[in-house]
């Protein structure tokens, strides 16, 4: 008997399998070596396949399409129901092939290659901006034990790099053995930072999409190419709430005895990256919105006026996350609201 549906659970080196055909009994169901995979599946008729959107999913998912299958990634807490108890590597591969096969399942779009290495390039870029915000701390920490502080942002720490490598009277020289490398890995990350900004820039001027999220309060380009990465034309989520959903910034819902109750935290559920990223372009432009009240919308205004800053702020990054959904599926231009 053939396969018509295959479940896989992936791992680095070894591999489960799970096969039935199609009147569901199991006719495959063996463990392969990475080099066996493209040869075992090669050799099989097109057949339905069912993976875990994990690592390197996205890659296999594009080796088995190119030999004729069709490959479905699914988010793994939505397998996990499907899985028996007493949990291994088969039990894994079984609950990939039975969840695959459910009318009701959410499948995961397989991305391409661009794709994923501009949200490497997103990746690099966080976590070059984290050392170098560690790095500054610590700076900070060492010379305020000195009793020397500085300003808050990129100006106050410029002025105190500047007085490291001036060689200050205040810092006590064996100190400055202790800051001159902490300097010099600081100017690094900062310049290193800076190519990965103009890479993106670049990209996004290369992009129209992206170039018509800029034009969204709050969105820069950033932003517009990080979600670009992530999702391309959004074309996968039913509506805007949907996409606010897997972002995250939404609230939890809790129904039951037909009383509806949504609470008043966000799920925080979805692409954490992309949330933050909505969450502090939403904060910077609200801050220009405390200052100059004209430059906001009616809603946010009154928002503002009638709720903490900080749920104006999500409330801000979630009305953002529709609008970008919006212009991405209908292809138009953004619309600032009219004055009321």
């Amino acid at each position: 008997m053939q396969a018509i549906r295959f479940g896989i659970d992936l791992a680095k080196n070894v591999f489960q399998v799970h096969g039935v055909d199609a009147t569901g009994q199991v006719v495959v169901q063996r463990q392969l070596r990475r080099a066996q995979m493209v040869k075992f599946f090669a050799a099989q008729p097109p057949a339905l396949i069912g993976m875990e959107a994990c690592g390197s999913a996205h890659h296999w998912g594009r080796t088995l399409q190119a030999l004729g299958h069709e490959v479905k990634l699914m988010p793994p807490a939505y397998v996990k129901p499907y899985v028996p108890r007493n949990k291994n590597d088969a039990r894994d591969a079984q609950g990939c092939c039975e969840a695959v096969s459910r009318p009701d399942m959410r499948f995961v779009p397989i991305k391409t290659v661009e794709q994923q290495w501009a949200r490497a390039l997103h990746r690099t870029r966080d976590l070059l901006v984290r050392q170098r915000t560690q790095l500054a701390n610590a700076m900070r920490g060492m010379l305020y034990e000195m009793g020397l502080t500085g300003a808050k942002g990129a100006a106050g720490i410029e002025t105190l790099l500047q007085r490291i490598e001036a060689a200050d009277e205040a810092i006590p020289a064996a100190l400055l053995i202790c800051l001159a490398p902490l300097v010099g890995q600081w100017r690094a990350l900062d310049g290193e930072i800076g190519k990965l900004d103009k890479q993106i820039l670049a990209q996004v001027r290369q992009q129209r999409a992206a170039l018509r999220l800029t034009t969204i309060p709050s969105v820069g380009p950033i932003i517009a190419h990080a979600t670009i990465a992530a999702i391309g034309d959004g074309r996968q989520f039913a509506s805007g709430r949907d996409f606010a959903a897997w972002l995250g910034l939404t609230r939890k819902s809790h129904d039951t005895g037909g009383k509806h109750k949504l609470t008043g935290h966000i799920s925080r559920a979805g692409d954490r990256d992309l949330r933050r990223l909505l969450i502090l372009g939403a904060s910077s432009w609200l801050r220009q919105v405390r200052v100059r009240p004209d430059r906001g919308s009616p809603w946010i205004r009154g928002l503002l006026a009638r709720r903490p800053v900080k749920v104006a702020v999500v409330a801000q990054a979630a009305k953002t996350a529709r609008i970008i959904w919006a212009m991405l599926t209908s292809g138009q231009d953004y619309r600032a609201p009219a004055a009321a």
